[in-house]
């Protein structure tokens, strides 16, 4: 089986409505072989539903999905074998110990990867004594990816791959997914770490009420009008900001989007920067993590989807 030509994964005017809710109202996007696509969006916004009809895991109303050229829902077994699925629940057997599922689903496919090289990368191999239940959700989280990546898969979805990881953990989980990528994998992300998203995804896709409101590279989405820059620094929350927006250019925009948190945004100088600065000691404020800089991805999903809370 080859992949089709228009991606590993091509969704086409997917509906999944769940009694008279539509969670998924016509979704369209792509997936490519040896890219990392991001699907993001806000609790409720359809983007798991979405990737679950992608896994096979949830049959459409309407619309067409395939992967590999091949309708998930209806999958062979040789379809299966080759896509990795990272549930963020892991759907593990929790009384068995966790290198005899690993070792179980290695014997699975005809070309497993070496059990002993996952072992190592995902630092599995003090878990030996151990049964699933007894693991931390990080450690869940590690030998879940470890049977993913077992089969060698063509496809592979992550639903929140680094949840509960400790830094080097995560980094190691990074590190392994884009070596997915740089073999000629199609990686589906899902993820609510902007960070993540911004680091690993070609490319993204922004989901929000059912409908894909955004989609493009990460440096597309945050590239804003030519020289428009950001300023971002801590500083005591609630500080009135008249005065700071009399001092600077009418086309700077300045706003406190979290407590404490400022950002000046627009076409960002040497001047706009001593303004800011002389602001802040005029108040007798000391500016931390002072940042001058473009604008982050976590800017524009927010300003794509809002700041309130759902």
């Amino acid at each position: 089986m080859q992949a089709s030509p228009e991606g590993a994964v091509v969704v086409s005017g997917l509906v999944k409505a769940y009694g008279s809710h539509r969670a998924v109202d016509d979704v369209s996007l792509s997936a490519a072989g040896g890219q990392v696509t991001a699907v993001l969006g806000p609790n409720g916004a359809g983007k798991t539903t979405t990737v679950e009809c992608c896994e096979g895991l949830r049959r459409p109303d309407a619309g067409r999905v395939r992967v590999l050229g091949l309708d998930p829902w209806r999958a062979s077994p040789g379809l299966r074998a080759r896509v990795g699925v990272v549930l963020q629940d892991g759907g593990l057997p929790t009384g068995a110990r966790p290198l005899d599922v690993l070792h179980h689903v290695a014997r699975l496919h005809a070309h497993p990867r070496p059990v002993a090289d996952l072992v190592e990368l995902l630092g599995l191999g003090d878990l030996r004594a151990r049964t699933v239940r007894r693991l931390s959700g990080g450690q869940k989280q590690r030998l879940a990816l470890a049977c993913a990546l077992v089969g060698r898969p063509d496809v592979l979805f992550l639903d929140e791959p680094s949840a509960g990881l400790d830094p080097q953990a995560r980094l190691a989980v990074w590190d392994l997914v884009r070596a997915e990528r740089d073999r000629g994998t199609a990686v589906v992300l899902t993820t609510h770490d902007m960070d993540e998203a911004e680091r690993l995804a070609d490319a993204v896709v922004v989901v929000d009420a059912g409908r894909v409101i955004a989609a493009g590279s990460p440096a597309a989405l945050t590239r804003a009008e030519m020289g428009a820059a950001t300023i971002r620094f801590s500083a005591p929350p609630s500080m009135r900001l008249d005065d700071l927006r009399l001092a600077l250019p009418a086309s700077l925009t300045v706003a406190e989007p979290r407590p404490g948190d400022y950002l000046v945004e627009g076409d960002v100088d040497a001047r706009v920067v001593a303004s800011v600065t002389s602001w802040c000691a005029a108040r007798d404020v000391m500016p931390q993590q002072l940042t001058v800089g473009r604008r982050s991805l976590e800017d524009v999903f927010l300003d794509l989807t809002g700041r309130s809370l759902r």
